[in-house]
C-alpha cells in the first residue's frame, strides 16, 4: 500500500474509533474525574491509567473477534453456548447491558440538562422535556450519527480547554508520574474508584464497538483503538487535574468558574455547552447500544417494535430521573459505579470468546500477554465490585 494511502487509512481508523472515546467522555467522566481531583487530589490518578489501558485491551479483543469471524461479540457468544444454557446466558448478558444503559441514560440526561441550565438559566423540567423529545425524534428516524459526531467534536474542544487549565495546576512531573502508576485507595473513595472505571471501560461499548467494525485490517483496527482511546484517557487525566483547582465542594458552577477565571467568560460557556454536548451525544448512544445489544444477543430485528421498545425504555428511564429533578452529581457517580460493578460479568464472557481456539484459530485468539492484561482487568474490577457491594451491605 502506498505510504499516503496507509497514512490516510490510519487516520481514518483513528477517527472511526474516536466514537469509543467520545462515548466515555460524557457527563460521567467530567463529573467523576473532577470530583476525584477536587476531593482526593492525585491519589486516584492511577485508576485512569488502569481504566484507559483496560479499555484498549477489551475493545481490541472484541473488535478482533469480529474481524476474525465476521460476527459481532453477541453473535459469537450465542453461537458458543448453544441450547437453553446459551439463551439464558444471552438474556443475562442483555439484562446486564440493558441495566447499565438505563443507568447511564439517567446520568446522560441529567448531565445534558445541567449543561443547558448553566448556559441558558431556563427551568430544568422544560429543558428535560425538550432534550428528551429531540433524542426520541432523532432515534426514531435514525438520524443520529452526524449530530453525534459534531457534538463529539465540541466535547474534544472542551477537553482542549481543560488541557490548558491543567498546565496551571501545581503538580510536578515527578508527582504526576508517580500518581499515574502507584495505586492508592484513600478512605471513602471506593465508590468513586468504581465510578471512574465504569465511566471509562463502558460495558455496552464492547458490544457497540464489535457491531460497527468496518472492513479493517488487524493493524488498522489496533492503531485506531490505541490512539483514540489513549487520547480519551488523556482528556480524563486533565479533567482530574483541573479538579485540583476547585477550592470547595465540586459543582458544575465551580468548574465553569475555574475555566472562566483561567481563560475568560468564553471558556465557562464552552464548558456548559460541552457538558450539554457530552450528555446529549451519550443520550443518543446509550439507548441505541441497548437495542444493538439485543439485536446481537437475542436476534431482535433492527427497527422492529421490540427494538424500538428497548431504546424507548432506556430513554424513559433517563427522562424520569430528569423530571424528578434529582441532584445530578450523586446520581451520575452512582450510575457509573453500577456499571463498574457490572463490568466483570460482561468481560468474563469476552475473555472466554477471545480464547476460543476453534473459533479464532491461533492467528486471532489471545496471546499469553493479552490474557494476562485482560485477566488483570477482570480480577481487579471483580474485587473492587465485590468490595463495594460488601461495604454497601455492611452499611445497610
Amino acid at each position: 500500500m502506498p505510504k499516503s494511502l496507509s497514512l490516510r487509512a490510519g487516520l481514518g481508523s483513528v477517527l472511526f474509533w474516536s466514537v469509543i472515546s467520545a462515548a466515555f467522555i460524557g457527563p460521567g467522566s467530567v463529573t467523576a474525574c473532577a470530583i476525584a481531583g477536587s476531593t482526593y487530589r492525585l491519589q486516584l490518578l492511577w485508576v485512569l491509567t488502569f481504566a484507559t489501558f483496560g479499555t484498549v485491551w477489551l475493545q481490541e479483543a472484541a473488535a478482533r473477534i469480529t474481524i476474525a469471524t465476521g460476527s459481532d461479540l453477541g453473535q459469537v457468544i450465542t453461537q458458543t453456548y448453544a441450547g437453553k444454557s446459551g439463551r439464558r446466558i444471552a438474556w443475562a448478558l442483555f439484562l446486564a447491558i440493558f441495566l447499565g444503559c438505563a443507568a447511564y441514560q439517567a446520568g446522560n440526561i441529567l448531565g445534558a440538562v445541567s449543561g443547558l441550565a448553566l448556559l441558558t438559566k431556563l427551568p430544568v423540567p422544560a429543558l428535560t422535556v425538550v432534550v428528551g423529545l429531540v433524542c426520541v425524534a432523532l432515534l426514531w428516524i435514525g438520524s443520529t450519527q452526524g449530530l453525534a459526531n459534531f457534538l463529539g467534536l465540541i466535547v474534544f474542544a472542551m477537553g482542549g480547554a481543560f488541557v490548558y487549565v491543567a498546565f496551571g495546576t501545581p503538580v510536578t512531573p515527578t508527582e504526576l508520574t508517580k500518581a499515574l502508576i502507584v495505586p492508592a485507595i484513600p478512605n471513602g473513595s471506593l465508590l468513586l474508584i468504581n465510578g471512574l472505571i465504569g465511566t471509562t471501560i463502558v460495558p455496552y461499548n464492547l458490544f457497540f464497538g464489535s457491531s460497527i467494525v468496518p472492513g479493517q485490517s488487524l493493524s488498522e483496527m489496533r492503531l485506531g483503538i490505541w490512539v483514540a482511546v489513549i487520547l480519551g484517557g488523556i482528556i480524563s487525566v486533565v479533567l482530574l487535574l483541573a479538579g485540583l483547582l476547585i477550592p470547595s465542594d465540586f459543582s458544575y458552577g465551580h468548574m465553569a468558574q475555574v475555566l472562566t477565571d483561567r481563560l475568560g467568560t468564553w471558556a465557562g460557556s464552552l464548558f456548559a455547552f460541552g457538558l450539554f454536548a457530552a450528555g446529549f451525544a451519550s443520550s443518543l448512544t446509550a439507548p441505541l447500544a441497548a437495542s444493538i445489544t439485543a439485536q446481537s444477543l437475542l436476534g431482535i430485528p433492527k427497527n422492529s417494535p421490540a427494538y424500538r421498545g428497548i431504546w424507548l425504555t432506556v430513554m424513559a428511564t433517563g427522562l424520569t430521573f430528569g423530571l424528578l429533578n434529582v441532584t445530578p452529581i450523586p446520581v451520575i457517580i452512582a450510575v457509573q459505579a453500577i456499571n463498574g460493578i457490572l463490568l466483570p460479568f460482561v468481560t468474563i464472557f469476552l475473555f472466554a470468546a477471545v480464547n476460543n481456539r476453534t473459533l479464532l484459530g491461533d492467528t486471532y485468539r489471545n496471546s499469553l500477554t493479552q490474557n494476562l492484561a485482560m485477566g488483570l482487568v477482570v480480577i481487579v474490577t471483580a474485587i473492587l465490585g465485590i468490595w463495594n457491594i460488601w461495604l454497601a451491605i455492611q452499611a445497610g
